[in-house]
């Protein structure tokens, strides 16, 4: 099988990595810096640079949202017909509403997908061969999409080892990642913030680090991911300032009894959580 990566970054760097790792298929790759293009080939992450869309039986687009949505749409009329064509993108819906109809017209097949993995640094120069060895792959089709591609794509997610396969319309995904992953970075950048983080050092140990890990973040690439998906993550943002006025109020008040309940029920609800 021909794959092609459009955007040889982190995530599409790692996949080409992984791809080249795992598989035996032929491995394309796109990107506007030839310089990462030169790494790429030089650690055998691809087996060539190509422009020629038509070449691949899938094509993996890892660009941000909007620039994902651009380039699929202009071009559409490109892709090798009855191929697929997937993104990595951290939202769903505006992606899937965007691009499926238009592919539809070349008898090609859009499925969005979003590989749960990734660092607090960007770029090709920072992606690994194995950084979805423990990660889940979302997949979120139309109802349109044939089910032998469906089971295609999977079969790929699963040989360059990414341990679990996610199917979920995209409406839920969007309402998904608002929590588990849009509302971490919101409150890890805004923790950030506080004027006492100037006097941290030195007084900081595992917990600190473990909330301000993705206060690193680029805002570039998350500013359309949380505009694109305000409404969700909208909702969490609300509930957690409520949550925590709740905590302010016990402990500005002095109530020993109240505190002790929230914090038992976040502690309950903690040990109760499914992880991957």
């Amino acid at each position: 099988m021909v794959i092609t990566a459009v955007g040889i970054g982190l995530i599409g760097g790692s996949m080409c990595k992984a791809i080249k790792k795992h598989t035996n298929h032929t491995v394309y790759g796109i990107d506007i810096n030839k310089e990462t293009v030169s790494m790429a080939l030089s650690q055998n992450a691809i087996d060539a640079e190509t422009d020629d869309l038509g070449l691949a039986d899938i094509t993996i687009v890892s660009l941000y949202p909007t620039d994902t949505i651009d380039y699929i749409i202009s071009n559409a009329d490109k892709f090798k017909e009855g191929s697929i064509v997937i993104d990595t993108c951290g939202i769903k819906k505006a992606v899937v509403d965007s691009v499926t109809p238009v592919l539809e017209k070349y008898g090609v097949t859009f499925i969005g997908c979003h590989p749960m993995a990734g660092r607090e640094f960007s770029g090709f120069e920072y992606s690994l061969d194995d950084l979805f060895d423990t990660a889940s792959f979302i997949i979120t089709p139309s109802e349109t999409v044939p089910q032998a591609k469906l089971n295609l794509l999977e079969d790929l997610a699963y040989s360059i080892h990414f341990k679990k396969v996610v199917f979920a319309a995209p409406e839920e995904h969007d309402q998904i990642i608002a929590f588990t992953s849009q509302l971490a970075h919101v409150v890890s950048n805004a923790y950030i913030k506080s004027p006492t983080h100037q006097k941290q050092l030195g007084f900081s140990a595992g917990s600190f680090q473990d909330l301000t890990r993705v206060a690193k973040l680029n805002e570039v690439m998350w500013t359309p991911l949380f505009m694109l998906n305000k409404d969700p993550l909208c909702f969490e943002i609300d509930f957690i300032i409520e949550r925590l006025t709740e905590y302010r109020d016990a402990i500005k008040s002095g109530d020993n009894e109240r505190l002790k309940e929230l914090l038992r029920e976040g502690r309950i609800l903690k040990e109760e959580t499914k992880q991957l």
